[in-house]
């Protein structure tokens, strides 16, 4: 079984909602706090990545709708450096031989 990273967010923007919480937008990676790069190796400072540690990449996921309101896209290395899986799919065994 996989073991899931806590990573937060770095993304190649930002944006404030109604309530003042600032929110990522456009491209999201995980970061973990105090490295200077992305958990698919990308360097936050030469890519131009706005660190949003506040975030936790669980939250900046599309399909949660969280605090991805504004999120194109989720690098499907920062997932897979995560420990998720593309659809989530855990692998089950149906029928054990004796």
């Amino acid at each position: 079984m996989a073991r899931r990273i806590s990573a937060a967010t770095a993304a190649t923007g930002s944006w404030t909602d109604p309530d003042g919480f600032r929110s990522p937008a456009g491209e999201v990676h995980a970061w973990l706090s105090g490295t200077n790069q992305t958990l698919c190796g990308v360097p936050l400072a030469r890519a131009q990545l706005t660190r949003l540690a506040g975030v936790p990449f669980e939250e900046a996921q599309p399909a949660t709708g969280n605090a991805a309101d504004r999120v194109t896209s989720v690098c499907p290395r920062c997932l897979s450096a995560t420990g998720h899986r593309r659809g989530e799919r855990r692998w089950q065994r149906v029928n054990p031989r004796p």
